[in-house]
This record gives C-alpha cells, sequence and structure tokens, in this order.
C-alpha cells in the first residue's frame, strides 16, 4: 500500500481492508492464517475477481462461471434430447419403410 491515501486527501477505497489485513497479520501466529484478508484486499487493489464485458457489463467471475456451467448443462441436455428424438424418428421411418402394404 503506498499511502493510505486517495488522490482526494481522504482514505483510500481499499484502507478498510488493508487495517483488516494488517491487524490479522499482527495478531496471527501464521501468515497463512490471513488468507481470506489479504484476498480481500488484493480484490480491492486489483478487482481480479471481477470481469467486465461490454454487453453485458461488470459481473463477478464466480457468477459468471456460474452462469457458463449452467449454459454449458442446458446446452447438453438439449442435445441430448435432440439425439433421443433423432433416433426415435429414424425408428418409426424404419418401421414405415420395412411395412409391405399387400393387396388382396
Amino acid at each position: 500500500m503506498a499511502s493510505g491515501f486517495s488522490y482526494t486527501g481522504g482514505r483510500s477505497r481499499c484502507f478498510a481492508y488493508w487495517q483488516e489485513f494488517s491487524k490479522c497479520y499482527a495478531e496471527a501466529d501464521a501468515p497463512s492464517q490471513c488468507r481470506l484478508q489479504a484476498d480481500d484486499y488484493l480484490e480491492c487493489l486489483h478487482h481480479t475477481k471481477e470481469v467486465c464485458i461490454p454487453a453485458v457489463g461488470c459481473i463477478l467471475t464466480h457468477i459468471l462461471f456460474m452462469q457458463i456451467a449452467r449454459a454449458k448443462a442446458v446446452k447438453a441436455e438439449f442435445i441430448k434430447q435432440a439425439e433421443h428424438h433423432a433416433k426415435e424418428g429414424r425408428k418409426v421411418a424404419d418401421v414405415l419403410a420395412d411395412g409391405v402394404i399387400v393387396s388382396e
């Protein structure tokens, strides 16, 4: 953290996260105990958990991944159903093709 001050002279936007991290780090027996606070502070600085897409706007990456996973699941189910309907259609066509009309 550079100075702790924003460009307008007040607190920086991530100062509260820095305070939480530094308090945890001072009281912790091992630095790994403060991983959550460190992650929060670094996300505040670098916005690594946020993705900005022009058509959608800014969203959190875990939400984006959930939406992508859901879209893939829906697509897989659609393909599965389409294959099933195609297979059933072929069965009906085979029965009709094998059928012989016998005139008496």
